[in-house]
Formats: C-alpha cells, structure tokens, sequence
C-alpha cells in the first residue's frame, strides 16, 4: 500500500541541523495518520504516495518547521517565582511577558537569582533535514481515525502550537 490520505504510516525518523549534526533520532518506529496535519505539511507532502521500504530525504526551512526565533518570546523571571530546583533546560509553565497568557517556557540560563525563559521551540529558526524510512504502510482502522485528534508524536516531528504571548 502507498501513503495516502487515512493510511496509518510508520517511520523511522531522523532530525539533523543543516550542518550534519544529529539533533533527533526516533528511538523506535513512530506512527502518524497521514491526511490528518499531524506532521509539518512539507513532510506529509513528502512522503505522499511512498511505500514500505521507502527510504526519502527533506530539508526544511526555519518558516516550514519550527518557526523562527522571535526574541519577543523571551522574558526574565525571578527564581523565587519559580519554585524550588529549578535548572538550566527545564521547561515551566508561567505568565506570558505582557502577565495575559499562560506559556510553556524553557529556562535557557540562570544568573544572579534570575532565570532566562524562552518560549520559542529549542529549533527554532534553524533550518533542518530529515531522513525517513517507511517501515509500514496501512489502512487506518475506524477506532484510530477517531483517536487521530490526539497524535503522540515527538516534538521534533510536529508543528509547534504558536504561543499566544501579546
């Protein structure tokens, strides 16, 4: 069977920089509903119509992945505010800069009783490619159409929901 739309495809997936450095790879096979946007629309486009076996290669554009960098989506916060161990790398849910929206930050550094909280996406603004083996191609079942609303899929393979600082 070829990939199209309601086929329940798996992969093997991995995620380099545009330098060839390995930033991902799927630690085993991951499975998406094709048709259902739950990849970035350049992947899907993609891999339309490949079959099981198929090994196919895509370098994506900052705009077609992970966004680019906005240094809006960046803000300072007091560690007192944060909880107790906090460190470098975890992400934290707390008020959007403007104190309106809920956001999911990373705390990228830690200075002086204050921590850097980063809402853009650890790849974002970079350009990436993407190597791809179909490793099973089949009709998705009624029960997996409907659960297709809540994809598990890593994030390095999903559109990232936009944050909603102001």
């Amino acid at each position: 069977m070829k990939i199209a739309d309601g086929a329940l495809v798996t992969l093997d997936v991995t995620l380099y920089d545009v330098h060839g450095n390995l930033l991902e790879k799927s630690e085993g096979p991951l499975v998406y509903l094709h048709g259902h946007e739950d990849i970035f629309p350049r992947i899907e486009a993609a891999l339309e119509g490949l079959e099981p076996g198929a090994h196919t290669e895509l370098q994506l554009e900052p705009e077609e992945a992970f966004g680019d960098y906005d240094p809006e989506m960046v803000m300072l916060a007091p560690l007192a505010d944060l909880g107790e161990g906090v460190e470098v790398g975890m992400r934290v849910e707390a008020m959007g800069p403007n104190g309106e929206d809920r956001c999911l930050f990373t705390i990228t550094e830690i200075a002086e009783g204050t921590a850097v909280l980063d809402a853009n996406h650890p790849l974002a603004g970079m350009a990436v490619r993407f190597i791809f083996v179909v490793k099973e191609v089949r009709a998705a079942t009624d029960e997996e159409i409907a659960e297709a609303d809540s994809p598990i899929l890593p994030d390095f393979l999903r559109p990232p929901e936009p944050p909603t600082l102001h």
